[in-house]
């Protein structure tokens, strides 16, 4: 907070498009999607006519024994498109929040569909995973951090390394390691299955982890195990769902269904804060029971279904399907990754991780031993900075470079994004450690706007 006072920081006032333009007029790539919710660009038509035409109608109304058309609507539409075997939908408002609700869903459905299994009340979660803020979400992150302060809140879980294969805890190599990283996954569960309700996991990519990748096959193997030993899979689908790995949702590309599965960031387009809890109905019947059996499930939210969020949603999935998004988006995720493949030249670029649109460019201090850089040294700060000061915002994640654009980024703005990345970076590696960059005030950028940078 010291900084956030001593620093002038960018106030955006308005986006177009790939675009984010502040106060004096400065524009800026959209480099993270607006912390990856943003999918069609800012102020896109459909979405905005969306809102208005609902807010002519209302804006809100509670859900507790009442419902909304937009809200049901959606329904119908995100079980057409989830996995096959999810047929119910919990709303609520953000990832965090459908993260718990999937946690608080998996105890109490063991609690009252299968008494006989125990005391099923813990999860099993990866290293280094990251589901979201809410003391639940917490519980199953790893994320010292974020996470070490608040560890007096937590409830205890069991936990597994994650599929880190550039710093492989095991020191074997993909593929010839044939997953080794599974098998102290399966012991887990061998072990504590009677006491697990669930394994919580992001689908195909730790995001907020350093965009890991997990490799083909991992994820199959996963829901293989937790069905053989009885324990529910929890997917957690905020960051990886809605086009950004390349499909609709990550767990399409393994043929999972997982047993539950969270959803919000893209669910709006980047509009407005809505997310969802996705279940089968094998969960669903656990919590059916006469009134005073009190099986329903106690959790809610005041703005939960609301209207204006489900129908910039419906019109969110309309564009996937009008626009063909994801077809469209399949020669762009080629073209990033020939748009790479030069950073991993550069003598401090370790590794880079790509998975559909998410990016991720590990910077260290030696490329041989993989030295990472000292965590005071904020390199990656330093190369966001950087990047701000060319046009372009990103937010990294300690030394490791995120890129994560809107879907609808076109060919040129996606060339420019990864022009402006691999210049930053060359720029901050070659300077001392010490050298800060200097960013200048919104007024001084003002005076020496790019040409190309104008509308």
């Amino acid at each position: 907070m010291q900084e956030w006072e001593q620093e002038e920081p960018l106030i955006i006032e308005r986006g177009k498009g790939s675009y984010l333009i502040d106060t004096e007029g400065k524009k800026y790539l959209d480099g993270t999607s607006s912390i990856w919710v943003n999918l069609h660009g800012h102020r896109q038509p459909v979405l905005d006519h969306a809102l208005k035409k609902q807010l002519d109608k209302i804006a809100h109304s509670t859900f507790l024994g009442l419902s909304n058309p937009p809200a049901i609507e959606l329904a119908r539409e995100l079980i057409r498109i989830v996995p096959k075997g999810l047929t119910r939908v919990f709303y609520s408002d953000n990832g965090s929040t459908a993260v718990e609700i999937a946690l608080k869903m998996a105890v109490q459905y063991w609690q009252q569909r299968r008494p006989e299994a125990g005391p099923k009340h813990t999860f099993l979660h990866l290293k280094l995973a990251y589901h979201g803020d809410t003391i639940g979400a917490v519980s199953v992150g790893n994320i010292d951090l974020f996470h070490s302060r608040f560890k007096p809140l937590l409830f205890s879980t069991l936990e597994a390394e994650p599929p880190y294969c550039y710093r492989c805890p095991f020191n074997l190599t993909y593929p010839s390691c044939r997953m080794a990283c599974i098998d102290p996954i399966e012991q887990v569960l061998k072990n504590h299955h009677r006491e697990l309700a669930g394994f919580i996991i992001e689908p195909l990519m730790q995001a907020a982890a350093g965009m890991i990748p997990q490799p083909a096959g991992y994820l199959k193997r996963i829901r293989e195990l937790c069905t053989k030993y009885g324990v529910l899979l929890i997917a957690d689908e905020v960051a990886t769902g809605f086009g950004r790995t390349g499909s609709m949702f990550a767990c399409e590309h393994e043929g999972v269904t997982p047993d539950l599965m969270a959803i919000s960031k893209g669910l709006t387009g980047g509009y407005m804060p809505l997310a969802a809890t996705l279940t089968t109905d094998e969960i669903y019947q656990g919590f059916l029971g006469a009134y005073d059996e009190f099986k329903t499930f106690f959790h809610g939210h005041s703005f939960t279904g609301n209207p204006l969020g489900c129908s910039v949603s419906l019109a969110n999935l309309n564009i996937f399907k009008n626009k063909k998004t994801l077809a469209r988006l399949q020669p762009k995720i080629r073209m990033m990754a020939r748009l790479l493949e030069p950073l991993t030249g550069l003598p401090n670029v370790g590794d880079i991780r790509q998975q559909g649109f998410m990016v991720g460019i590990e910077l260290v201090n030696d490329k041989q031993t993989k030295k990472p850089y000292p965590f005071e040294a904020r390199v990656g700060h330093k190369v966001a900075m950087e990047a701000r000061r060319r046009g372009l915002l990103l937010r990294p994640i300690g030394s490791v470079m995120i890129l994560m654009p809107p879907l609808s980024t076109s060919p040129s703005e996606l060339k420019r994004m990864v022009a402006i990345l691999q210049a930053s970076i060359e720029t901050v590696t070659q300077l001392p450690a010490s050298n800060p960059i200097q960013v200048p005030s919104p007024v001084g950028l003002l005076s020496n706007k790019h040409k190309d940078m104008q509308e």
